[in-house]
């Protein structure tokens, strides 16, 4: 892991003087390097859970959401404009010094560059490694706030939550093609803000339902989505995540990318926990984009599968029998030692 590229041309003497006084880094992803910033002063403001641990395993402190007043701050843009939005007037909110954006040219910089020189002095850029970096020290961004609402469905949704705008197709194709029975324990895997728990629990033979996701903001959004006492909420990354029992079915809509590029072993990682909470006759459904590899996978980890529903742009793949995991088989040598 090497230092940020473009914080460390930053700070460098001659460049921006931080104030002394703690620091709020806002969305900073598993692997990215903070080595510019004095780590004793950096808190990681994270909302998602791998990232979060991740930067708690390098002994930062991190927060959830940013508490009291920093003396400068980091915003590291997230793919979602208005997301951006956001944590910049948040930042601006809570910061007395100043509010240092960076962002791949990919996460919209420049028309957010351009967009905060309309309200106030802009300082920088730094160009380097396909990004900008640059800074702000005042500037009313109040209205860039954008607190979770309820939208014209009647869910709460919040800024860079996935589906924000509405209910997801592909989500509600799976929830259509749902039986009427799925047994009294079932898990939501990557539950989002809770759209499809919201549908499973029209079923009255289920007496639990798990809801696991690891964007804290989609969870508290689904926690106002689905008020049911039946529904238990997991903040935790779904491919690491297990239950203390195990499940009669999983029902999951798996994210297939991190980035802007397509990465279907997240969604490989999905099918691998799904298999790993359910019982010996338990079922997964999912639901994926029709081009998306998944049956050698599911293959791997089930006794059958078979596709439920589909259109031209989406797939409803039903899997039953988790396969126990495979062990290697101990030779007489290896018993003996």
């Amino acid at each position: 892991m090497t230092g940020h590229p473009r914080l460390g041309l930053a700070l460098a003497p001659g460049g921006l003087d931080l104030p002394e006084g703690r620091i709020a880094v806002f969305g900073p992803r598993e692997g990215q390097s903070l080595d510019p910033l004095p780590k004793d002063h950096v808190e990681v403001v994270s909302t998602f859970a791998p990232d979060h641990a991740y930067f708690e395993a390098q002994g930062y402190t991190c927060r959830i959401a940013p508490e009291g007043r920093y003396a400068a701050a980091v915003v590291i843009l997230p793919r979602a404009k208005a997301l951006a939005r956001d944590w910049i007037a948040r930042a601006r909110a809570v910061t007395s010094g100043p509010v240092i954006v960076d962002g791949g040219k990919e996460d919209g910089i420049e028309s957010l560059l351009r967009d905060c020189r309309k309200r106030t002095n802009v300082h920088g850029p730094v160009n380097k490694a396909h990004g900008k970096l640059f800074w702000i020290a005042g500037g009313d961004f109040a209205d860039w706030e954008t607190p979770a609402s309820r939208g014209p469905e009647g869910f709460v949704t919040a800024p860079g939550t996935f589906s924000a705008d509405g209910i997801d197709p592909a989500s509600a194709l799976l929830a259509e093609a749902l039986p009427r029975t799925l047994g009294s324990h079932v898990i939501d895997l990557g539950a989002g803000w809770g759209y499809l728990s919201a549908q499973i629990l029209t079923r009255p033979d289920v007496t639990r339902i798990d809801l696991v996701e690891a964007d804290h903001t989609a969870l508290d959004c689904a926690r106002q989505n689905v008020t049911d006492p039946r529904a238990i909420f997991h903040w935790a990354d779904a491919t690491r995540w297990q239950p203390d029992l195990r499940a009669d079915a999983v029902v999951m809509n798996p994210p297939f990318h991190t980035g802007r590029k397509a990465q279907p072993d997240l969604g490989r990682a999905f099918i691998r926990t799904a298999a790993a909470c359910l019982k010996p006759k338990g079922t997964l459904y999912l639901v994926a984009n029709r081009h998306l590899p998944y049956e050698t996978q599911i293959d791997e980890t089930f006794a059958t599968q078979e596709e439920l529903a589909g259109t031209g742009k989406f797939k409803v793949l039903r899997a039953t029998a988790p396969r126990q995991p495979k062990t290697p088989r101990l030779t007489r040598r290896d018993r003996l030692v």
